[in-house]
């Protein structure tokens, strides 16, 4: 069970939720101070006060479809050498299918850039970002950032970020991270996990509670409570991934001697920290969860927050594959092709599978896939032609794996098993077929995530669950099980860490720049395109109007075989909203026309679309115009930027001359990140029916002023297709100083040039 307590609480001792007459009797200021949170913050903070933090990491991660960005971003900016440990893994794009020779050009990129500016270059297959950064670089009491939304290290007793590529530029220039001290809500952990529940069982049921509501959005997650030490590390890593989907910023586990034997078992015993929140540590809401009433679950398509006991789907699937397809006709209402077909998996009352995954940074652990074995033997059959794949997390999980026997095992049953890579959780490998039904530990199920593509009439759907379950599904001819019907008696035999394996293939140049190397491009390499600082007025047009719930990343840009294009910004940019808005490239480079013509002082061509300011009663000759109005496109969406840390959300809308997006709320704090670091106006309007068309002009006269004058609501003028007009007022609430001066640039990159 999992019960969330609204409001300010103490925890006493570990124990227990402080009573009303208990909490009377405390400190707010020194309840707060004895988080775990705050002891890792107050370290790492160079403002004055901890209200408004500035950070500075102790290390960083990036990989192969962000670093070009971020390099590019970097050396633009002025960068030499790396000023903290910053390792480059090639997870991504490893399978280099795509493209030609793109992949394996950004591969030598990165490679060269490691060498000249001193970073760590983990060569492909060899571990999943994060998998590498918990062996081998994070520490207790630390802090990371990493260029990628599951970015969670909490486990380890750190503090860790997932932020979009321009945040790892500025930690690449010794810059700080700034943010106002953020809320901390106590994940108070009881009871201990029955045999067949594993960590995605746990983290749907969190994510499930939390979600929708908005209850630890943008918070920082601290898990305490006596439950905690009844789970291996293994199973407290597969949990504290997946607390991306619930929409917090971070976490942070308090560490025990599990902590310490995982530290000794990858040769790093000094980088081991004791950690424990005070005896009455006061928190901004508590998410109670009793681990023994924790069961096997799934979430269904197309969000890990569509979670539901396993049981009741197996148990009423006309009910539960019926909302699939319901939802399915709403997020593919403007594509006709698309129909989802789910029911015909029903098989005599029984859910066929068509197939399965188990991989990544949430599933590739050494216990997920020795319990996937003991399932494997206990049934002892084989699968038949059920696809099974299975990704450890890393070579060195690998090696042991094989070393024991596990491997074999699992490929005499039938068991694809691949080298370490992200690919089942964002579209890049083990595509489905049309209209299938996949089950996957993996991180996320939006839709289109598993690789279909909906521009040629394709859809499938992806449910998550735990490897327990999977593997009980498998074996059982791909019939949906749940582990609790395959009762097996599981064990997790010591594990040895490999250090050879890294220590012969990884290129270690931390503290050993060498400037003098060249850096090796490939012709797919681009560097940005010119972009020009916020204009006296701002002529923006709508490109396009989204009004669903929430926007994924996902949607913004296409993950897959898209993420090949990253290290070239105008051909990514292409797919920019290409599954939700086919039609917003199109619209937003037939603005950006106009953009190009007043920037080459050409007063005939932008003399078309000044036009249309005459009926705002602006009748300024073209040449001023030309002066002091930048024209581009705008996007609403009612809460854009849900899902992964990709940058390209927003720098492929400012490719394509998108100056400012408007919203009821941004889904992520890293979202509007990227937005502002792009040069884009992070607007919001709180009104749920927002008055906004396609094709409309928003007008806002003295912009630049305002934004240097810090003000928080501006009066756009809205210029209908007819011609009438009406007036908005529109926020911009939040913007930091160092926020305003990019925002004043046009981008990050221009903001540093100034320096």
């Amino acid at each position: 069970m999992v019960t969330l307590h609204k409001g300010k609480h103490y925890i006493i001792n570990n124990d227990h939720i402080a009573t009303a007459e208990e909490a009377a009797k405390l400190s707010a200021e020194e309840g707060k101070k004895q988080t775990l949170t705050y002891q890792v913050l107050e370290k790492h903070n160079h403002s004055d006060n901890m209200e408004h933090l500035e950070i500075k990491f102790d290390s960083m991660g990036v990989y192969d479809n962000t670093y070009v960005g971020i390099l590019q971003t970097a050396y633009a900016s002025g960068l030499k050498e790396f000023p903290m440990p910053c390792v480059f893994t090639n997870c991504h794009n490893c399978l280099c299918a795509v493209g030609g020779t793109i992949n394996t050009d950004v591969h030598k990129y990165a490679e060269s850039a490691c060498k000249k500016s001193g970073g760590i270059f983990v060569p492909p297959h060899e571990a999943v970002i994060h998998q590498y950064m918990r062996e081998m670089i994070v520490k207790s009491g630390d802090m990371s950032i990493v260029s990628d939304s599951h970015t969670r290290y909490g486990t380890q007793g750190s503090v860790s970020i997932g932020e979009g590529g321009p945040e790892l530029a500025k930690a690449m220039l010794g810059k700080y991270y700034e943010i106002d001290y953020p809320e901390v809500i106590g994940v108070f952990m009881t009871g201990a996990p029955k045999p067949w529940v594993g960590p995605m069982d746990v983290a749907l049921s969190i994510i499930g509670k939390v979600f929708k509501n908005n209850f630890v959005k943008n918070k920082v997650l601290e898990f305490i409570g006596p439950g905690v030490s009844s789970m291996s590390m293994d199973f407290r890593n597969g949990i504290d991934t997946m607390t991306t989907e619930s929409a917090c910023l971070s976490s942070v586990w308090a560490t025990d001697d599990k902590v310490k034997e995982y530290f000794e078992i990858h040769k790093r015993p000094n980088d081991f920290k004791r950690m424990q929140q005070g005896d009455a540590a006061l928190y901004d809401g508590i998410v109670e969860i009793n681990l023994d009433t924790i069961v096997p679950m799934i979430a269904l398509p197309f969000h890990p927050s569509n979670a539901y006991p396993l049981a009741d789907v197996i148990a009423d699937p006309e009910k539960y594959l019926g909302m699939v397809e319901k939802e399915a006709e709403r997020v593919f209402e403007n594509n006709k092709d698309i129909h989802l077909d789910l029911r015909s998996k029903i098989h005599n009352g029984k859910i066929k599978v068509d197939q399965a995954a188990i991989a990544g940074c949430a599933a590739g652990s050494f216990e997920n896939i020795y319990a996937v074995d003991q399932i494997a033997k206990k049934l002892n059959h084989g699968l038949g032609t059920f696809p099974l794949n299975i990704y450890p997390a890393s070579q060195p999980i690998m090696y042991e794996l094989n070393k024991i026997g596990v491997l074999n095992d699992l490929m005499n049953y039938g068991a694809r098993v691949k080298t370490a890579f992200c690919g089942p959780c964002f579209g890049a490998s083990d595509a489905p077929g049309n209209n299938d039904f996949c089950i996957r530990h993996s991180t996320r199920n939006f839709p289109n995530r598993e690789g279909s593509s909906p521009a040629n009439g394709q859809i499938a759907s992806v449910a998550l669950m735990d490897s327990k379950s999977i593997a009980a599904t498998a074996f059982n001819g791909g019939y949906l099980t749940s582990a609790e019907d395959c009762p097996v008696e599981f064990t997790v035999p010591s594990y040895e860490f490999n250090s050879n394996i890294y220590d012969n293939i990884v290129y270690n140049g931390y503290g050993k720049a060498k400037p003098e190397t060249e850096i090796v491009y490939g012709p797919s390499i681009k560097d940005w395109p010119q972009m020009s600082a916020l204009t006296d007025n701002l002529l923006l047009q709508v490109a396009s109007v989204i009004r669903d719930e929430v926007t994924t990343t996902d949607e913004l840009i296409p993950s897959g075989e898209t993420a090949s294009y990253r290290s070239n910004p105008y051909k990514i940019s292409e797919f920019t909203l290409i599954r939700k808005d086919p039609e917003y490239v199109g619209k937003a480079k037939a603005v950006q026309v106009y953009e190009k013509a007043r920037v080459a002082g050409d007063a005939a061509k932008t003399a078309e679309i000044y036009e249309v300011l005459k009926a705002a009663g602006v009748d300024t000759p073209v040449e001023e115009l030309m002066k002091t109005t930048g024209i581009g496109s705008v996007l609403y969406a009612k809460r854009p930027g849900d899902g992964s840390a990709r940058e390209y959300a927003a720098s492929c809308q400012k490719v394509l001359g998108g100056l400012a997006n408007i919203c009821i709320e941004y889904a992520t704090k890293r979202y509007r990140s990227n937005c502002v670091n792009w040069g884009m106006l992070p607007f919001t309007y709180p009104d749920d029916n927002i008055n906004l068309e396609v094709g409309e002009y928003v007008y806002l006269p003295g912009i630049r002023k305002a934004v240097e004058e810090g003000a928080t609501r501006f009066e756009a003028t809205i210029i209908g297709k007819d011609g009438n007009t009406r007036t908005m007022e529109l926020e911009l609430n939040g913007v930091s100083e160092a926020e305003k001066k990019v925002l004043l640039a046009g981008s990050l990159i221009n903001s540093y040039k100034a320096e």
